[in-house]
């Protein structure tokens, strides 16, 4: 097994959260190294939405602009019920920048991780391929990353290696645990889409939600594709079968929806599935000069789209507590870790748990589903107050 000569910093894993905390301490002057165990850095999925708690950070780095031209400036947000189709209420997209300073769109979940990985050899960041990296540890003044091949040692380790982490053994003996939830995905060109795909349907992010299913749709890359998920309670799942969320329950699944929802089902990639997990929320990120960050610390549901957000958030918190901690001597690894553990813990956990509310209350039924509707229908669009504390909270 060889040594690698000492680096920075080491992120192991270079998906989105990784790239990100990558290019974030890059830029601020440091040497850093991406181990990634997959043969080329690449995403699994097909659309993303961009908030503006993480877009206003994607400016800063100088991000941004390469990554609204490879996406889609939506005008509304809007939710509808699935079952009969009507709209409850609609968010205005148009005024989320002036309201917090950065805009909202949707872009490829590939088309970010392109342009972060672009901004990152632009930064001189050394991204490394085909490292499977099995194990952390800390060595007097320094951190180890190890992988089966070599060592590699540098003066922090950040742990980026997604909802199925291995390495966050070291802070918990926790496990993902599944929803009951699948959803089923399609990502075509516009042209080749089965339903008709209307002016409406290109600027606009539409979440059908109803009685343990959803389906949500919105443009991709310049409105030149178009996104679909589909998302169902799995009845093999509360059976107790391992192979649950199979693909023959899908249109049982979503039997009394609208017509377009049902429309909207025949387009899906139905030979891949994602099996939706999440964990639960964990205080201890850090163990001196290792920390835990992105889906590796806070692996959250899909019902606030912040995943990769919440990602670059961590980043950025990682960047400024570096930064509050150097000196002429250099950074002062534990308390900077220290300091971004204390800042994003408590909030990455409420972001969690309130993933998991809103999933809950999209999927009720009988009367729940009546009070639920009621409550959207009366809501003013320009009601921002649920998600202020989301979007224009900096940590």
């Amino acid at each position: 097994m060889t040594t690698s000569e000492h680096t920075t910093v080491v992120i192991v894993g270079g998906g989105i959260g990784g790239l990100s905390t990558a290019l974030a301490l890059a830029t601020s002057g440091l040497t850093v190294r991406v181990l990634e165990k997959e043969p080329e850095f690449e995403e699994v999925g097909a659309g993303l939405q961009m908030a503006p708690n993480a877009t206003r950070i994607l400016r800063e780095w100088g991000v941004l602009d390469r990554a609204m031209d490879a996406g889609v400036f939506a005008k509304r947000l809007v939710l509808r019920d699935a079952l009969d189709g009507r709209e409850l209420t609609h968010l205005d997209l148009s005024t989320v920048e002036q309201r917090y300073g950065a805009p909202y769109f949707v872009m490829h979940r590939h088309d970010l991780l392109s342009a972060l990985a672009t901004a990152c050899l632009e930064a001189g960041v050394e991204l490394n391929t085909e490292v499977d990296v099995v194990d952390t540890r800390n060595v007097k003044g320094a951190a180890v990353a190890i992988s089966e091949t070599g060592e590699y040692r540098a003066d922090a380790v950040f742990i980026a290696d997604g909802l199925g982490s291995k390495l966050r053994r070291r802070f918990s003996d926790d496990e993902p645990v599944p929803s009951g939830y699948v959803a089923y995905r399609s990502a075509l060109p516009t042209e080749e889409v089965e339903i008709e795909v209307t002016e409406d349907m290109l600027t606009s992010v539409v979440a059908y939600i109803g009685p343990g299913r959803h389906l949500v749709q919105y443009p991709l890359r310049r409105g030149e594709m178009f996104n679909t998920v589909a998302v169902f309670d799995s009845p093999s799942f509360h059976r107790g079968e391992a192979r649950w969320g199979i693909a023959e329950e899908l249109d049982g699944a979503f039997e009394g929806s609208c017509s377009m929802v049902l429309d909207g089902l025949t387009s899906l990639w139905r030979d891949r599935q994602w099996r939706m997990h999440d964990r639960e929320p964990i205080h201890t990120w850090v163990d001196e000069r290792i920390a835990l960050m992105g889906d590796a610390a806070h692996p959250m549901l899909q019902y606030l789209a912040q995943g990769a957000c919440q990602s670059i958030v961590d980043a950025d918190c990682i960047a400024q507590q570096a930064a509050a901690h150097r000196d002429q001597s250099g950074i002062d690894w534990p308390n900077a870790l220290l300091g971004y553990q204390a800042i994003r813990s408590p909030f990455a956990g409420r972001v969690q748990r309130n993933a998991r509310t809103w999933g809950d209350l999209w999927h009720v039924d009988g009367f729940a589903r009546t009070i639920r509707n009621q409550l959207l229908l009366d809501r003013s669009p320009d009601d921002f107050r649920h998600i202020d504390w989301l979007y224009g909270n900096p940590v």
